[in-house]
């Protein structure tokens, strides 16, 4: 199981050159993401319904190897905690789950139980030239 980092956790490690790779769909991820993040949904929005991506891992392997530092985070933890087990069971070594996702975890009464990226105050953007899923798709 993937190790939990918090968000400024997570953003250290993106010093360090680990890459973060959002696993939102893509209309979550263009209205904001942490800077520099990659784009490869689990799920796709379709009919006003959550579907599988078919192609998660075979996107995830064309771009980044199995050796690759890899920070993995979605809106609040659920698809992300999914994507890393997906791809520690695949063979990627260096994987960990950011707890809070973008918009942080919350429990039963809807209060913040863990700040996410975008409460944590870390840098965001709505733009990554190059790191969009219709970019990394075409590799």
């Amino acid at each position: 199981m993937a190790k939990r980092v918090s968000p400024p956790e997570a953003a250290e490690l993106l010093k360090q050159g680990w890459r973060y790779v959002d696993v939102r769909s893509i209309p979550e991820f263009d209205q904001g993401h942490p800077q520099g993040a990659a784009n490869v949904p689990l799920l796709h929005r379709q009919g006003g319904r959550m579907t599988p991506n078919p192609d998660f891992q075979a996107v995830m392997q064309a771009n980044f190897p199995k050796d690759s530092q890899l920070v993995i985070g979605c809106q609040a933890g659920g698809r992300s905690a999914q994507a890393a087990a997906l791809l520690e069971a695949s063979g990627y070594t260096s994987v960990v789950q950011m707890s809070g996702g973008y918009g942080g975890e919350r429990d039963a009464f809807g209060r913040v139980s863990v700040p996410g990226w975008a409460e944590a105050g870390l840098p965001v953007e709505t733009v990554t030239p190059g790191q969009s899923y219709a970019d990394l798709s075409k590799k």
